[in-house]
Order: C-alpha cells, then sequence, then structure tokens
C-alpha cells in the first residue's frame, strides 16, 4: 500500500472504532480523538448526555474574537442485513476508495476537520479562537450537539460554523428540519366476535390519519428547500385477529423550512390527529438556513472556486445535521454544510469515500480557516 495522507490515515483509524448508533458507545473514538487535539495545544472539555456517549469541545486560543468552528460526529448507523464485502471497520482502501461504516458518514469529515485544524494551530495567535464541536447521537436526532446547546458557555463564540457531512466537498447553505412524533390511541380491548363490546384503537388511527392526509402547513415554499411534507411512516395495532385491539401507533415524518415554529406546529397535529391521539416528538431538529450572499459564503464560495472548476451555486441537502441546533446556539451564524464523501453513500452496506475527497477536504479546511484569520496560505 502506498503511503497515506495524515487525514486518510486518521480515517482508517476512526473507522475502526465500533461507533454504530442505536447501541452508542462513542467514548473510545472521542478519547482518541480529544487526545489528538489534546496534544496539538487544543484546550478538550468533554461533556456526555449519557453513559458512554461523549462529546467535546475543542477549543485553541483566549476567545477574544469570533472563532470559526468546524463541527462533526462520531456515531454511525448499523450495519444492515445484508453482509458486506469489505470489513466494516477495517478502513480497507481499493481502487482509491476507502471503504466502512462511516466512510462517508462521516470520519472521513472529521479525520479532515481534525487534521486541518492541527495544521492551522501552530499559525494562530492568541487573539485567533479555533472551535472544533465533535458530537455523539447524530443520526438518532442530534442528541450530542443539542446538549452541548444547552449548557451555557461551553460552545464558545464563533462567528462561522462548517458542518463536515458529506456533501461531495459541495458548500451546502441548508438543509429541512426533521420533526418525527409518535401518536398513540388507547381502545378496549374484546373478543372479534363481539366487537360491539370493545373500543377498536386501529379505527381511531385511521379516522387520524384520513384528517392528516388533509393537513395544510399554510407557510409560502422557500425558494430553495420547497415547502414542508408530511409523511405516514407506520401503522401498527392489535396483536391477534379474533381481539378488538386495544392500542395502535402511528409514526409521522415531517420535513420542515426555515421560519415554522416547531412546538406550533405540533398543537396544530395535535388538534388534527384529535383527542384520542397522545402525541410525543421522536426527534425534533428545525431547518437550516444561511444566505448565500453573506461576505463569508460567498468567500468560500470563491475559495472553492478553483477546487471544483467552477463558481458554486446555492445548493441544499435533504438530511438534517449538527448545524441546526449549533447555529442556533451559535446565535444565528453562518453556517455551511460541506465535506468529503458522497451522501447517497451515507447508511449503505459497503460505505465508501473516495481517497481524493479527503485529502481535498484537508486542503478546503486549511484555506477557508487561514482565510478567516488573515494568514497567508502556506501551501
Amino acid at each position: 500500500m502506498k503511503t497515506l495522507s495524515p487525514s486518510v490515515a486518521l480515517t482508517r483509524k476512526l473507522i475502526g472504532f465500533d461507533t454504530r448508533n442505536p447501541g452508542g458507545n462513542e467514548t473510545a473514538c472521542t478519547r482518541f480523538l480529544a487526545q489528538i487535539l489534546g496534544d496539538a495545544g487544543f484546550k478538550v472539555v468533554t461533556a456526555a448526555f449519557d453513559d458512554n456517549r461523549p462529546s467535546i469541545v475543542a477549543r485553541l486560543g483566549e476567545g477574544r474574537r469570533p472563532a470559526l468552528c468546524f463541527a462533526g460526529h462520531t456515531d454511525t448507523v448499523p450495519l444492515g442485513a445484508k453482509p458486506w464485502r469489505f470489513d466494516p471497520f477495517g478502513g480497507e482502501i481499493h481502487d482509491d476508495r476507502i471503504y466502512g461504516r462511516g466512510a462517508s458518514d462521516m470520519k472521513g469529515g472529521l479525520s479532515s476537520m481534525v487534521t486541518a485544524a492541527c495544521r492551522v494551530a501552530p499559525r494562530l495567535s492568541a487573539d485567533d479562537d479555533l472551535i472544533l464541536v465533535i458530537v455523539a447521537g447524530e443520526e438518532t436526532g442530534c442528541l450530542g450537539s443539542r446538549y452541548l446547546a444547552g449548557r451555557s458557555g461551553l460552545l464558545g463564540n464563533a462567528g462561522a460554523l462548517i458542518v463536515t457531512e458529506p456533501t461531495g466537498n459541495y458548500p451546502l447553505v441548508g438543509h429541512k428540519g426533521a420533526l418525527w412524533l409518535k401518536a398513540g390511541f388507547s381502545g378496549r380491548t374484546a373478543h372479534g366476535a363481539m366487537p360491539e363490546e370493545g373500543d377498536n384503537a386501529v379505527y381511531k388511527a385511521v379516522a387520524a390519519v384520513e384528517r392528516l392526509k388533509r393537513f395544510e402547513f399554510g407557510v409560502t415554499p422557500h425558494p430553495l428547500l420547497g415547502g414542508p411534507t408530511l409523511n405516514v411512516g407506520y401503522m401498527h395495532g392489535g396483536i391477534n385477529i379474533n381481539s378488538v385491539p386495544d392500542a395502535a401507533e402511528v409514526g409521522i415524518d415531517i420535513r420542515t423550512v426555515p421560519g415554522l415554529d416547531h412546538d406550533l406546529l405540533v398543537d396544530e397535529l395535535r388538534d388534527c390527529l384529535g383527542p384520542d391521539a397522545d402525541v410525543s416528538p421522536l426527534v425534533d431538529v428545525t431547518a437550516l438556513w444561511t444566505d448565500p450572499h453573506l461576505p463569508w459564503v460567498q468567500d468560500v464560495f470563491r475559495t472553492m472556486t478553483p477546487l471544483l472548476g467552477a463558481t458554486p451555486e446555492p445548493r441544499t441537502v435533504a438530511f438534517f445535521t449538527d448545524g441546526a441546533p449549533l447555529q442556533k446556539a451559535y446565535g444565528g451564524i453562518a453556517t455551511l454544510i460541506l465535506g468529503p464523501g458522497i451522501s447517497s453513500m451515507a447508511h449503505q452496506t459497503d460505505e465508501y469515500c473516495p481517497v481524493a475527497d479527503i485529502d481535498l477536504a484537508t486542503e478546503v479546511y486549511e484555506q477557508i480557516a487561514m482565510r478567516w484569520y488573515g494568514l497567508p496560505n502556506e501551501g
């Protein structure tokens, strides 16, 4: 095997940590990254929202100026039922692709941002603050970033944010929000031959779903993200065929756009579902949007132009990211989603990331950081 760049070598090591979620054990991977950043001079603070679910905030500098912040997550999704051709924790490289669970989503991005930060760190003064936020629990609703956002002062003061999720190194300016709800319905069981003696919970659920089909959000579509959507993802009810079901459950997947208040939306959906529904949120991540005309965004676009071979156009992505809670925690700062890997490879069997993407992302992050701090690019 040819000599690997530092960021690709680090990607291989990170893939070797089993951080599947659900399951939830990001501890070893997080400690490994914390050690690297600590050795590079970063002050690292650890905060866990649950056992074996630590996140870290690594800061360099005294915070006299707004920092550039990079963010990513350590957790990955399960492997799936289909057999893998390559060891999902091996980080094997074939045909200039690195394979493994998390290669694209998003241990390649983590490796690139950590490597770039360690390269930039020696060139910064005490007035130059650089922040890395590395979180657990993103895949199940941005749990780590939401926990950090709720701890006053922990995140520091950032002026711009890059979320290093896989975008093929194309800078994206937003994503839809996700509001996943569970609606439970209760009834009274009885013999299937005497249904009049029972209270059928499935009938209540079906009636509620019919009302959901007619639900109107009443908002103007966003120029890039479009309109909000609602999908009933599952409906479960009953245990056996010859009994009246006394319980049913409906799973509702709503994708939202900027300006749509989730708390108000939940209230409206409760009204729509009716008094029989017991509604509880499962995932609540707001939409992310940054005005592409902001000076920093345009500066990043200019940085990316020679690397991409064309000037980037404002684009968005379907999946949610930690950018939403972090942007809010930082007071609405300009936020871009920009990282190595192929978004469609996320959660796939034999997930991979092009090796060249990881090296390019490292270069991109270094250039963006140097421009943020007004330093000459030594590359």
